[in-house]
């Protein structure tokens, strides 16, 4: 192997080692036997140092169970490890190396520095078309621009070096950064360099011509020019090429040419950069060639783990370069570059360009298929090829929601705008987490931009080459992406005609939140009677709870939950996505009348244990009562014990037995006379019938509830509630034979209904003896319902 053959033996068994872990960690088929106790209390509870010590083998089995300890458990929620290979095992083995090199003699240690520095700097500068430049490698990505802050303030301040931060109060230093850039850069600059935060200058991006997400160079001129009226000195602006949200470029060329005139520094970052190693670059990429200075970041890019990152500068001074720290004298330091060395040869330049531009075509890939999509709006900076692609789910309004939002536009335009955007917001945050939890390899995430609002976002330079995205992938993502369209669309029509149901349903409350993905949230009013505030949130929450689960339980595609665990309303039910054959009405009528059943059983509950409990007391008195009567009708002689035998062997005294019975559906007591009687237990009055709840709306075989027919759904235009309109407007048009007027009287009335059983008897023995077809289910059911 490749290890046998190194002159040096350490070497070779390091290389062999590092094989061996790395094979150890990324086993996941290890036992999973082990004790739950003993795994937490390993991982969770330190334990003391052992005084024997522990081999390679034990120390690699907890570094695993530390990676992978709840793995198991996470079942829900799928998470990104990056897949090491080979060239990650060149990284990896870097980091082993540079541990070993350190221990060389001095003039070893400088000679291969040196040669690994100069290596890596002349690759580079070569691979990304950065003529004559040097390379500062470091961990952090913003500690390069750090040092460059540093290199400026002592070229433009030649006395900072003595005097210090006491030339700054002469002419205060000044950075401009894009409104656009990372969040928090510019703070972090002045809290390294201990400058004041009016120290940096925070440029818009246009709004009027090009592309929102670029540095407006006009406005920047002229905050430059105030800021040297007003006695500051313009140091540097931080350029992108390729912003961090939405991976636009600025207009480089005019900003050199700004910085020209003003001698500043100019810096550039982006994921864009990576695009000048390919061999068509577009005009505003390459202007990055003549900047200052650039950082790349060739982990992400590459897939590349544990791999420094790379700020390319040109300057003429090295003093200066030395004590801004982008050089240093100790060969150790020099050692960062080792990693990527080794792994910029493993790859060689055709294998880095490779990843590049496949990286390139996965973008072009989506976008293409993007523009074939309805309801999904893109913001690319180039239409042929654009390594970010950033869209998002937008549905226009149609004419007469044009026509109605104009008409009130002079009194509700901006709460209509900021609803509609955070609606829009909320279901693309939806989109976006859908599917990246569906297609994980692909890498979309969710980003936040300040004109379009929340969006999804397919980078692939920062995550394709760490997951190993194909163009399989992306044709999956357009599927999945094809099938919520129609979900979104859908929920996003049918929100309005809920709410409207819902506020026209007597016991249901509407609750408004912008920030549920789904079709509403709705709450089941409890109507207390005098009832404190404690108790009566007590009998909503287990009203609404019961309500939830008697929805669960129905057969339907809809998903009914608590909301959101943090920042939801209290006591509501949440109704989620939903499709274009969803009957509002009968969802909304399901939902009152399930809530009105659950709140009057909970009444009677309520209610019996204080019936109950009157009703035993005054059993109790009327016992008394009648125990006190019979006294009277026997007299006092049959109440002595041997006379009263006595008297009641010559004479018995026939007195029927009383007792009281409990009716507990009229509340009530009763006699128990007739039952004695009639040897058997009367009835009573007719209990009232159970409050149950039934649907009257007939479905098709195998059809699930809140699903409109087939019938009805060619006929739905905006709301389903016309068929019911229609409906009634049927049941207005019935002959008045069946249907006595009001004004007629209760003999009238009783005729009309000995008639109608009558006619309807002849009917149902005229359907027996012929041979036609069954009767219509309809007219019987009518028929019945008059009955």
């Amino acid at each position: 192997s490749f290890f046998l053959k190194m002159v040096d033996p350490t070497l070779a068994e390091m290389g062999k080692n590092l094989n061996e872990a790395m094979k150890m960690l990324e086993d996941n088929q290890r036992k999973v036997e082990e004790e739950n106790e003993k795994k937490y209390a390993r991982k969770d509870i330190p334990g003391p140092l052992q005084g024997s010590g522990q081999d390679m083998v034990s120390i690699l089995q907890l570094v695993q169970n530390l990676m992978h300890g709840e793995e198991e458990e996470e079942t829900s929620q799928s998470y990104r490890l990056q897949n090491v290979g080979e060239q990650g095992h060149m990284a990896l083995l870097g980091h082993s190396l540079a541990a070993y090199i350190s221990v060389l003699d001095r003039e070893r240690l400088r000679k291969l520095t040196t040669r690994i520095l100069s290596d890596t700097t002349l690759w580079l500068c070569r691979l990304f078309r950065y003529e004559n430049g040097s390379a500062y490698y470091h961990e952090d990505d913003r500690e390069g621009l750090l040092k460059i802050c540093r290199l400026v303030i002592h070229t433009c301040y030649e006395d900072y070096t003595i005097e210090g931060f006491n030339v700054l109060y002469t002419k205060q230093p000044v950075i401009y950064i894009s409104s656009a850039a990372r969040t928090g850069l510019g703070q972090a600059l002045c809290n390294q360099l201990g400058l004041p935060l009016s120290c940096v200058c925070r440029v818009p991006c246009n709004t009027m011509f090009g592309s929102q997400h670029q540095m407006d160079v006009a406005l920047l001129d002229r905050l430059i020019k105030e800021d040297v009226e007003s006695g500051k000195l313009p140091l540097l602006l931080v350029a992108n090429a390729g912003t961090p949200g939405a991976g636009h470029t600025d207009k480089l060329g005019r900003l050199k040419e700004l910085c020209e005139q003003y001698k500043m520094w100019l810096h550039v970052e982006g994921v864009n950069l990576a695009t000048l190693a390919l061999g068509y670059v577009s005009s505003s990429v390459l202007a990055a060639t003549k900047c200052d200075s650039m950082t790349l970041t060739l982990g992400s890019w590459l897939g590349l783990p544990a791999v420094p990152t790379v700020t390319l500068y040109r300057h003429e001074d090295p003093s200066l370069s030395l004590a801004a720290g982008l050089t240093s004298s100790q060969p150790v330091e020099k050692l960062r570059a080792l990693p990527l060395w080794l792994s910029l040869q493993y790859l060689g330049h055709d294998g880095i360009v490779e990843r590049i531009k496949h990286a390139s075509q996965l973008s072009q890939r989506l976008l293409e298929n993007l523009k074939n999509l309805d309801f999904i709006k893109t913001s690319v900076e180039d239409e042929l090829s654009s390594p970010v692609v950033v869209f998002k789910f937008f549905q226009e309004y149609s004419n007469r929601d044009q026509t109605s939002h104009a008409a009130q536009a002079s009194t509700i335009q901006h709460p209509i705008i900021s609803n509609e955007r955070h609606i829009y917001d909320t279901f693309n945050q939806w989109l976006g987490e859908q599917l990246a939890q569906l297609v994980p390899a692909s890498g979309v995430d969710v980003v936040e931009l300040e004109d379009e609002g929340t969006c999804v976002r397919f980078s692939p330079l920062m995550t394709s080459a760490v997951l190993g995205t194909e163009i399989q992938d992306i044709d999956q993502l357009v599927d999945c992406l094809k099938m919520k369209i129609p979900v979104l669309t859908s929920t996003l029509q049918l929100r309005e005609e809920f709410e409207q149901e819902v506020r026209r349903t007597v016991g249901l409350l509407y609750i408004e939140d912008l920030g549920w993905p789904g079709l509403g949230v709705v709450r089941y009013n409890y109507h207390s009677d005098g009832k404190n505030d404690d108790k009566q949130e007590k009998e909503l929450e287990k009203i609404n709870t019961e309500l939830l689960k008697k929805l669960n339980e129905l057969e339907s595609d809809l998903t009914f939950s608590l909301g959101p665990e943090f920042g939801g309303q209290k006591n509501c039910v949440y109704i989620g996505m939903v499709t274009e054959d969803l009957d509002v009405s009968e969802l909304v009528e399901t939902i009152a009348a399930t809530g009105r059943e659950i709140e009057e059983n909970s009444r009677l509950l309520e209610n019996m244990t204080e019936v109950v409990r009157k009703g035993i007391q005054e059993a109790q008195l009327q016992l008394q009562k009648a125990n006190e009567e019979r006294l009277l009708e026997e007299g006092l002689l049959r109440q002595i014990p041997v006379v009263g035998s006595v008297l009641n062997w010559f004479s018995p005294f026939q007195a029927s037995a009383k007792g009281r019975t409990f009716n507990l559906t009229a509340g009530s007591l009763e006699s128990t006379e007739s039952t004695y009687v009639s040897k058997a237990q009367g009835t009573g009055t007719t209990p009232p019938p159970t409050p149950t709840f039934s649907l009257a709306k007939q479905r098709l075989p195998g059809q699930k509830a809140f699903k409109r027919s087939l019938r009805s759904s060619d006929g739905f235009s905006e709301t389903s509630s016309i068929s019911h309109c229609d409906d009634l407007e049927k049941m207005d048009q019935r002959p008045p034979a069946l249907c006595p007027s009001p004004e007629q009287g209760p003999l009238e009335m009783e005729k009309a209904e000995e008639q109608k059983e009558v006619a309807q008897a002849q009917t149902d023995t005229e359907d027996i003896h012929s041979d036609k077809s069954p009767p219509d289910c309809t007219k019987v059911e009518d028929q019945a319902s008059q009955r």
